[in-house]
């Protein structure tokens, strides 16, 4: 059976269906990511603050993010260490919760953490480790039912502060958050972690809609209990 090319009329109609689809796709692609980040940005407001003006909480909750090889921390992971330690030394938390990417043994962010804490100055028994923080919202859910937070300062840049305070306090945590920007000067990392938030944000909310738990829960420790009370 020889094959009869579609007439000018029908491939026409092929095309006009197939733009039409693309532009459908578009715009729910798009009012998705406006939706997430509306909802992530209306529940975090009124809840972010100066490292100066926030309430006070027990413990701060540190996110992790990229180490070295070398095991030092990147330049944003250590302006996080050092809002935590702020808000420790001026009395604004009484421990620190660092919660951070420890999947393989050789890669370890919560102890890359810990040392650059104790380096400055931070007791080593005021500073607790959630070695399976491997994400904003595991991070959030962990230690919740994991470590028993009912209350906390997140620490992070602040183009992730709303999505990170939104998850906290939907999963049981009340918190407020304060932001760094001193690494705003690396501009193209910083573009990248802005844009990259649009997705994060749709991420989200399918989270919290589907209640995942976090990829390892485990039991109840006490680590932030005796550090808040240590």
């Amino acid at each position: 059976m020889r094959f009869r090319p579609p007439s000018k009329a029908g491939l026409r109609r092929w095309i006009i269906w197939g733009v039409r689809l693309a532009a459908a796709g578009a715009v729910a692609v798009t009012a998705t990511v406006a939706g997430s980040v509306v909802w992530v940005r209306t529940a975090a407001s009124g809840h972010i603050f100066s490292a100066e003006e926030v309430p006070p909480a027990p413990v701060a909750l540190v996110l992790g993010a990229r180490v070295y090889e070398d095991g030092t921390p990147s330049a944003f992971l250590a302006a996080r260490l050092d809002v935590a330690r702020q808000l420790l030394e001026t009395g604004k938390v009484r421990a620190i919760l660092v919660s951070g990417d420890h999947m393989n043994w050789d890669y370890n962010e919560p102890g890359a953490m810990l040392r650059y804490l104790t380096a400055a100055g931070v007791p080593s028994e005021k500073v607790v480790l959630d070695h399976a923080g491997f994400d904003t919202y595991d991070s959030c859910a962990r230690a919740h039912r994991v470590f028993g937070v009912r209350q906390a300062i997140v620490v992070t840049q602040t183009f992730h502060l709303p999505r990170a305070v939104t998850l906290c306090r939907r999963l049981g945590v009340d918190a407020t958050g304060v932001g760094d920007e001193t690494v705003k000067r690396f501009e193209r990392p910083w573009r990248f972690g802005s844009t990259r938030e649009l997705g994060a944000c749709v991420k989200a909310a399918l989270d919290v809609i589907s209640g995942r738990d976090p990829v390892h829960l485990g039991r109840r420790e006490t680590g932030v209990d005796e550090a808040v009370n240590a």
